[in-house]
Order: C-alpha cells, then structure tokens, then sequence
C-alpha cells in the first residue's frame, strides 16, 4: 500500500554543537556524517524527496560537492523540528503531507525504521504523528538519558519521561520497558502547528519536546521495531558507528 500524499525526509543538519562542533561534517570511511544519513534515508521507498536542511554555507558546501539535495534555513532556530518545518515549506509540502525528521546524527540508521515509521500512515488516516521505540533492559530504563514510553492500548504514547516508567512497585521482574527512538514523522498540518504552540510545562520539566504534542492533545503513535541505530554525540561515538557500518557491511 502507497501513502496518498506526498512524503518527505528531511534531515537538519547544523554546525553548531556544544559537545561536538562541526558534527554533520566529520568524516566518517572518506565521507561527512550527513552523508551516510542521507544515502541511507534516500533508500526508503515511501520517499518522494529526501533533502538536507542547513544554515551553514560549510555544509551547504559539501552537499553540493556530493550530489545531496538540500535548503537553505535560518540560523536562529531552537529546534531541528523547526528546522524541520521550514524546510518542509520550502519544498511546498501540502496540508496533508508526511513530514518525516531525521536525525543528522545518525549514520548507522536502518533504512526499514523509516518505513515503519511511516507505516502507521498507510492504514490509519486518523495518525498526525508517529515515532519509533524499542524494548529495553531494566539496566537500561534505570538511565535517564534513556527516554521511556508508556502505551495505550491503540498503541498510543500516554507519556515519555526520562523517570524510569513504568515504575514497578512490587519488584515484578517482567515489566517490560519501550525506550524511545527519536525519529519523528508528522502531517504538516500538525507540524506546523507545534511550531507555533509555546514550550509546555512538562516540556521545560523532562527537556522533551514531544511532550508539547501531548499537552495539547495530539495522539502519537508508537511503533516498536527490533531494529536500533546509535546517535553521534560526542567525537568517540565515530568509533562505534564505525563498529556498526562495519558489522553490516
């Protein structure tokens, strides 16, 4: 089954970082960051368009020394979601469009999560929004680096938190924890809406933007998939997405 409307990747892609500057252009086997992200974004077939969206000139530089489509977006954004929106208008996207934001920091990222992350789109055109999650350990929900999800039974997040959820009173060893992937499809209608709301209160708590949706009432949707991907935060994380492109190779 084919979406209906158009579907859009979209990959922000800023110079600046506190803990890694110039992280879209480190160079990864001969080639920058952003460009792993986008070969493998571009090879999802639910895409119309997959493009790079950046304000720096240096990035914009080597996209087009690569042959990787991008625009052009401000500089004083506070989100890559923003970002993400802005560029979304800038290739004229529709009302009902999939709007889907990749992380530029992730060069190891499985094709097929991006197609399940769209999927819900394809059988339910009640969905506005949609994110990808994964079972983890109880070791690893412990964390609060790792964002945990709670689910409807529709398959709906009722709440991320950062706090370990479910918290589990009597010691049930076989509670199972979703840890939270964050790859993000919307409709642009939703999208564009989000922009526009102020940061909400639970937001500004757990420092989770997605939070703003469910303060104001949008239903998003949770799929699990068995695939895991490894986000470049800092300079040594180059060396196991290296481990990861190596190992599947």
């Amino acid at each position: 089954m084919a979406l209906t409307a158009s579907c859009f990747g979209i990959i922000p892609a800023r110079y600046d970082s506190t803990r890694f500057p110039g992280k879209p252009l480190a160079i990864i086997e001969g080639k920058p960051m952003f460009w792993h992200v986008y070969q493998r974004a571009c090879s999802c077939p639910e895409f119309d368009k997959v493009v790079l969206a950046t304000d720096d000139e240096r990035i914009a530089e080597m996209a087009r020394k690569l042959d990787v489509e991008y625009v052009m977006t401000r500089n004083d954004h506070p989100s890559g979601t923003d970002r993400v929106y802005e560029a979304a208008c800038l290739l004229g996207a529709g009302e009902d469009a999939v709007i889907v934001n990749i992380q530029g920091d992730e060069p190891a990222l499985n094709p097929i999560m991006l197609t399940e992350l769209v999927s819900p789109f394809l059988t339910d055109g009640n969905v506005q929004v949609a994110t990808l999650a994964h079972h983890i350990s109880a070791e690893e929900a412990a964390s609060p680096d790792k964002v945990k999800i709670v689910q409807a039974k529709n398959g709906d997040a009722l709440y991320f938190s950062r706090a370990c959820i479910p918290f589990v009173r009597e010691g049930d060893t076989t509670v199972g924890y979703l840890g939270h992937i964050g790859l993000y499809a919307f409709r642009f209608g939703v999208l564009k809406q989000f922009t526009k709301w102020e940061q909400s209160s639970l937001e500004r708590l757990e420092r989770l933007e997605q939070l703003r949706l469910l303060e104001n009432n949008v239903p998003i949707r949770v799929v699990c998939t068995e695939h895991k991907t490894h986000g470049v935060d800092r300079p040594e994380d180059i060396d196991v997405i290296l481990k990861l492109l190596r190992e599947n190779a």
